[in-house]
């Protein structure tokens, strides 16, 4: 199957984490859109901290960017203390983060709980962001198959057949990010062979038609100088990417790059 020929839109999806307060932000996003240009073959998604996407809703160009929760409460209401809601989110954002690792392992999200928040975001026409991605301990002992399947077949059980094509994968290898202590740059042939895993569990699981059209995210120490070989991995349609995000001249840079590949 040649997925790298199918055409699909691209993404370029900027993680802020806990970084920038509400008047950072806004400041940010306007440097982001006076220096962007739309495109029709590229989404340009920005996931600021909770506090501002109500703000940065009233502010932001839907035509070059669009907005983007980290996580949400798969809970449409209820007795949940400090929590925020997709039910919440709706009409704010377009897209939500799921199941990032940093989620998985400093707040021990459960795959039930990422698996309801998949489906609670297509319930209030949320875009799903679904990240998978195995440890460095668990690649080591050769479990990486094992642990992409389970989480992305996890992640997709409560998704009818009708909105699976409304998901986006983000394949995210925990030993690849930055920010952890014992990371190393994944090449883009170790990409690949996970993409091409991901693309065949889920021709596997559901058919090839939809395994070919479900766009499949890089995330994992994304940079200026490395983003053009990881979007011409076959079956790559975006990234993901952390600190670079927050670098405007970086950030723009790879949008250049993602614009430059697509064409």
């Amino acid at each position: 199957m040649a997925w790298y020929n199918i055409l699909m839109k691209s993404y370029i999806v900027g993680n802020w984490k806990m970084n920038f307060a509400v008047g950072e932000s806004s400041v940010y996003l306007h440097k982001l859109t006076e220096r962007i240009r739309a495109s029709r073959d590229l989404e340009i998604v920005v996931a600021p901290s909770a506090i501002a996407l109500q703000p940065l809703s009233l502010q932001i160009d839907r035509k070059k960017l669009r907005l983007a929760a980290q996580t949400a409460n798969p809970h449409d209401f209820g007795a949940y203390t400090g929590e925020v809601s997709f039910a919440q989110l709706r009409g704010l954002v377009d897209y939500c983060i799921i199941g990032h690792s940093e989620r998985r392992q400093l707040f021990h999200e459960s795959d039930k709980q990422v698996r309801l928040a998949v489906a609670a975001a297509l319930r209030n026409n949320i875009t799903p962001i679904l990240c998978i991605g195995e440890t460095s301990t668990e690649r080591t002992f050769g479990e990486t198959s094992d642990v992409v399947r389970d989480q992305l077949l996890g992640g997709l059980s409560e998704v009818s057949a009708e909105d699976i094509n409304k998901v986006i994968i983000a394949y995210e290898p925990i030993w690849a990010i930055s920010s952890t202590t014992d990371a190393h740059i994944a090449t883009p042939d170790e990409v690949a062979e996970i993409v091409t895993f991901i693309r065949r569990t889920l021709t596997d699981t559901y058919s090839s038609s939809i395994a070919e059209a479900i766009p499949i995210l890089y995330g994992g120490s994304v940079k200026p100088t490395n983003a053009g070989a990881y979007l011409t991995v076959p079956g790559v349609n975006g990234l993901l990417i952390g600190g670079a995000s927050l670098i405007a001249d970086q950030f723009i840079d790879i949008i250049d790059t993602a614009k430059k590949v697509i064409s």
